[in-house]
């Protein structure tokens, strides 16, 4: 036996359910969360592209940052992207392409605008005015109380003062396209604010996920839960701004709901506590690492960029979340698995800073617990599938998770019903079997869907989609877990396939 396939029962498989969208935020899943935010199309991470009515040009940061901002691109693309930092609903900081953020000349004559610092000040700090009957047109106040204005195509300055009449020939108004946004954790806590994000997280933590729904989940086939935390619930019940406190109560209550017991009366009359509990196993998952692993909304990033792994203080940071949550549930039947980080990216995340953290948090979780596994996902992006393997396979109980989706790829934008069931049969069974060996670490597809690129396919089609991805991934030696169970979006919420017949386990 290799030492990763140290388990009491061989024959036992994950059949997991993602809670995504639970303790960390993505609006896509929950779109409502953020209906309540100020000014909610100014969030952190938002991309604005401006384009001067004078000149008909676009602003853009010169080299992609380090120097002037000038006016004169007839295209938008990176250079003319400006990335908001939310300060409140009307204040902003404008981060450009390399990292430096939008301000005032201060060494200069203080009103050329430049892109030159890497940390924002009140040099950097603007006010967005917005026309009051077309929101696509916007003025910006710069921290001297003037406005910028496009002097001509290479010189943008903030020297603008007085009112507007919003016409064409205002060289202080420019046209706004937002060109993306991110909803995850950070934008929606720094959206509401302190004092009304706590209010409304709290509340979305006690109602989004209950007890029944563990209920459900043990009375359909599954076994377990894979539960994605972001690291800030290390720092609970103070976690630093703009995160707030609460989500740690939240995962105590459900390791609580996975083991509840039941209280029943014998025949004799005498009552008892039952603890043949509901038998929901959880794998917590670090879904989001200090400093974002992958520059998604998912991972809590704040504007896109991607910084964890960078430096030894970052690992080590990300180590103390992993020990803070083994060391509090190691106790618990129901820990099962921790999963030391969710989809990492190459190149950004490096395969040697992976590895480093991976020995590491290994380390932490065995401190706590001998019996638990621990889940290494694989890098997303241009990867070989086993370059964890050298490490993985000298690690007892150790899992590599990968994510299949017929998904994200333009290789999925034109296929048929039946080439996407043969995808899976052949694709995903060669892929499956290359990460699965006899000596090397078990092997978890910790996210995968009923949901595809195909335009009017019916219930039938849906079935036979599912019926191919369980039969194939129920091979995987550790196991799988859906993505996601309760979703706006109907394909996505495993209780509602289950509930319409989509799918059987």
């Amino acid at each position: 036996l290799s030492p990763s396939h140290g388990r009491t029962d061989p024959s036992f498989r994950v059949r997991a359910v993602n809670l995504g969208g639970w303790l960390v935020t993505e609006g896509w899943i929950k779109p409502s969360l953020f209906d309540g935010i100020p000014n909610k199309d100014f969030l952190d991470g938002t991309g604005l592209q401006l384009k001067s009515v004078t000149t008909g040009k676009y602003l853009c940061a010169e080299t992609g940052g380090g120097t002037i901002i000038v006016a004169n691109r007839t295209a938008a693309s990176g250079w003319e992207t400006f990335r908001l930092w939310r300060i409140n609903e009307k204040t902003f900081n404008f981060r450009v392409f390399n990292n430096q953020f939008v301000g005032l000349d201060t060494n200069g004559n203080g009103i050329d605008v430049v892109a030159v610092s890497t940390i924002p000040g009140s040099s950097e700090t603007f006010e967005i005015v917005r026309k009051p009957d077309d929101s696509t047109r916007i003025r910006i106040k710069a921290p001297n109380g003037n406005f910028l204005q496009a002097k001509s195509e290479a010189l943008l300055t903030a020297d603008f003062t007085g009112n507007s009449e919003w016409g064409d020939n205002d060289p202080s108004v420019f046209v706004m396209t937002i060109s993306g946004r991110l909803q995850g954790e950070f934008q929606v806590t720094n959206g509401y604010g302190p004092k009304r994000a706590t209010q409304v997280m709290r509340e979305h933590w006690k109602t989004f996920i209950v007890e029944d729904d563990f209920k459900f989940i043990s009375q359909n086939g599954l076994n377990a839960v894979r539960i994605p935390v972001g690291w800030w619930i290390a720092s609970d019940p103070t976690p630093p701004p703009p995160y707030v406190g609460g989500s740690l109560k939240t995962l105590d209550n459900a390791f609580l709901w996975a083991q509840q017991p039941s209280k029943f009366t014998r025949t004799d009359g005498i009552l008892i506590s039952d603890y043949r509990k509901y038998g929901v196993k959880i794998i917590i998952d670090l879904h989001a690492a200090p400093g974002s692993q992958n520059g998604f909304e998912h991972s809590s990033s704040r504007d896109g960029s991607q910084e964890w792994g960078k430096t030894d203080d970052n690992i080590q940071q990300t180590v103390a979340v992993i020990d803070f949550l083994t060391a509090r549930y190691a106790k618990s039947p129901s820990l099962y698995a921790v999963e030391l980080i969710n989809e990492p990216l190459a190149p950004g995340a490096s395969l040697e800073s992976l590895n480093k953290y991976y020995k590491a948090g290994y380390d932490a979780v065995r401190k706590h617990s001998s019996t638990a596994f621990v889940v290494l996902s694989n890098r997303l992006g241009d990867i070989d599938p086993r370059e964890l393997f050298p490490l993985a396979s000298g690690l007892m109980r150790s899992v590599v998770d990968v994510h299949y989706y017929n998904l994200f790829s333009s290789i999925f934008d034109n296929l048929s019903v039946q080439q996407n069931i043969d995808f899976i049969n052949t694709n995903r069974t060669q892929q499956l079997n290359y990460v699965t060996t006899s000596n090397g670490p078990l092997t978890f597809v910790g996210e995968w869907v009923v949901e595809w690129r195909v335009n009017g396919a019916t219930k039938e089609d849906y079935q036979r989609f599912g019926k191919a991805q369980l039969e194939v991934y129920g091979r995987a030696t550790f196991g799988w877990a859906y993505w996601t169970l309760r979703n706006v979006n109907n394909h996505w919420s495993l209780e509602w396939m289950i509930k319409n017949g989509y799918i059987k386990l």
